[in-house]
Formats: C-alpha cells, structure tokens, sequence
C-alpha cells in the first residue's frame, strides 16, 4: 500500500463515521420548545397532515395521514400514509419514535431507516390533543398536524405565528389535500 492510500482510506473511514454519528443526532431547533407535560397517550392514533415543508420522502403526497401505537417495548410505532397524485399509487413508510428525554416533554427522535435517528418535536399542541405544531430538528422540517382534515383558522394562525417567530418560512408551507 503506497503512502497516499494509507493516509487517505483511515481519513475516508472517519470521515464516513463521524457523518454517521451526526445522522444519528436528534435535535430541536434553536429557539423552539418542546411541550412540557406532555401526554404521550393523549398523543397515540391517527393525526391527518394539514401542511408541511416539502422533502423528499413526501414530494407529491397528498391524503397524509401518521397513525401513532404503542408498541410492546415501549417505544412508539409511525405508521405514516399517503397518496402520490404523480404515481397514481399509495406510499407507506413505517418508523419508530423514541424520546429522547423525560416522557413528559414532546421531544422525541424518529427513525424510518436505523440507525438514522431525526428529531420530532411538539412545539404546541391544544389542551384537548386535536392540532398539533411538530417540527423537526432544523427549519427544513415542519407540520401542522389535526384529527380532521381540517384546523380552525385561529390555531392554523397561532401555529403559523409561533413557526414565523422560530424563523420558518411559513410561505413555502405545502397545504395537503384529503378526499
């Protein structure tokens, strides 16, 4: 082996790791809160997706539902739901959500493909559990979740004013549709 590929693939594979771990960081971001008292039963069954900054994984998602179980070690199963309008054809992707501290604040970590772990984080949430405000660990990720296909326009308006004032670019919000 020649002095440049003993120096090159040890940087390579650290390189790799250290991206890895970072992949496996969950977070909140700055200026956000997580819900305290948080009430993760409450939280458990089918929430439809009203709106959403638009990634990847649900580009041209419409009819996006998330149902939350409890599974048997305790931790949260995701069961997210939707219809490609450009495939004509449904998508599924099951994950698993965690906390990542104390169960009574809403901030947890989920993960669709292990060992890469992101943040979920409830930011608000009415006192009856029936509109939530989640966003993810940076200001790419962000949703307005609701137990009908619809939410008043005073919550719609409180959680885009509390996204806008963490620094979300509310304007680019994607407004799902459901049948």
């Amino acid at each position: 082996m020649n002095k440049l590929s003993k120096t090159i693939l040890p940087l390579s594979v650290g390189i790799i790791g250290i991206l890895l771990l970072n992949s496996c960081a969950a977070g909140i971001p700055k200026g956000a809160i997580a819900v305290q008292n948080f009430d993760a039963d409450k939280y458990l069954g089918k929430w439809y997706e009203i709106a959403r900054l638009d990634f990847r994984f649900e580009k041209n998602l419409n009819n996006v539902t998330a149902q939350y179980s409890l599974k048997n070690n305790g931790h949260i199963k995701v069961d997210n739901q939707g219809y490609d309008y450009v495939k004509n054809k449904r998508k599924q992707s099951i994950g698993e959500a965690r906390f990542r501290g104390a169960e009574d604040v809403g901030e947890l970590k989920v993960s669709f493909f292990k060992p890469i772990w992101s943040g979920y984080n409830v930011i608000d949430i009415d006192e009856n559990y029936q509109y939530a405000l989640v966003v993810g660990d940076s200001l790419k990720n962000l949703w307005i979740l609701s137990r009908e296909k619809s939410v008043p326009e005073a919550i719609k308006q409180r959680f885009l004013q509390k996204a806008k004032s963490i620094g979300y670019q509310v304007d680019d919000l994607v407004w799902v549709k459901h049948d």
